[in-house]
């Protein structure tokens, strides 16, 4: 059974953002996506994570009406993706090229922005052009990477979304304009309770702003949930060589590595570990990623 995230309930009633089950989509013979079932809570910030390839970006263009899925349902605040325009204008998203007009200036594109949303916030993108001290008149084409970054991230905002996908849009940002897009980011998630979902390489974004998680391996959700439990259900263990892998304490194995007659195991048990032969460590967050993305990869499916 994939992991499910357990969702915010509030009078008895889960308050679910984005609803996926068993949702795949196929090219030909290639999955790009099989069998994910997520559940993600409303106002929280939700990091994915993944190698390229992974299904990432299949699934947050599912999710925004852009692709329609081979197999399984997917509702975004209880209603199907892109349903109606009343449904498009509660979500935003911002692809990771970050997609503006070159021939067209600051202004043209505030201006397409009021006429395209119904519920567009002027006076609120303009403040977020003034803090930016973007000129109105310059072409978007010749704005830097960073500069586009922002007014694409204004103009997502502006729809006044209570859901906001983003697909790497930091990928080829410098240091000082990542840092900047992901402060201004949480600062409009904590002023307007956004829902994020939040696509990266970088672990360290996905650290500072998240508060669940979702790694994808080979086009599957390897595993998903809020961090800090995922985090509290790992363990570290260090001790002798062994092979085969069985974790002591019967937990799972998720990852392991050999070196020097030692071996190091990442392990997945709710039971504390208790062996005078291995050592029980922590996980950081990276180490957490990584040992699901190390971990052996299922059989490749082939549509039939």
């Amino acid at each position: 059974m994939l992991p499910k995230f357990a969702g915010v309930r509030s009078s008895g009633s889960a308050s679910v953002a984005i609803d996926a089950i068993d949702l795949s989509k196929r090219y030909g013979r290639r999955w790009a996506l099989q069998q994910c079932s997520i559940e993600i809570p409303e106002g929280h910030v939700v990091g994915l994570v993944g190698a390229n390839g992974a299904g990432k970006s299949t699934l947050l263009r599912i999710i925004v009406g852009l692709l329609r899925p081979s197999a399984g349902t997917v509702t975004v605040l209880g209603h199907p993706p892109a349903a109606d325009p009343a449904q498009l204008a509660r979500v935003g998203f911002l692809a990771q090229d970050a997609p503006l007009f070159g021939s067209l200036s600051v202004e043209d594109h505030l201006r397409l922005g009021r006429h395209l949303n119904m519920r567009w916030d002027g006076e609120g993108a303009a403040e977020r052009i003034r803090m930016l001290e973007l000129d109105l008149d310059q072409r978007a084409g010749t704005l830097s990477g960073g500069e586009r970054a922002q007014l694409a991230l204004t103009l997502a905002l502006a729809k006044r979304p209570e859901i906001l996908i983003l697909d790497e849009p930091v990928a080829g940002l410098d240091p000082l304009a990542r840092r900047d897009f992901v402060e201004r980011l949480m600062a409009e998630v904590a002023e307007h309770h956004l829902t994020v979902v939040l696509s990266s390489h970088l672990l360290s974004d996905i650290e500072k702003v998240s508060d669940h998680l979702i790694v994808m391996a080979s086009s599957r959700v390897r595993v998903a949930g809020d961090i800090a439990t995922l985090l509290a259900s790992h363990r570290l263990l260090t001790g002798p060589h062994r092979d085969p892998l069985v974790a002591p304490g019967g937990g799972e194995v998720i990852d392991a590595r050999h070196h020097d007659g030692t071996t190091t195991m990442v392990v997945r048990t709710d039971d504390p570990v208790v062996d005078p032969d291995w050592t029980t460590g922590e996980l950081d967050l990276e180490q957490l990623v990584l040992a699901y993305l190390a971990k052996r990869r299922a059989p490749e499916a082939t549509a039939s």
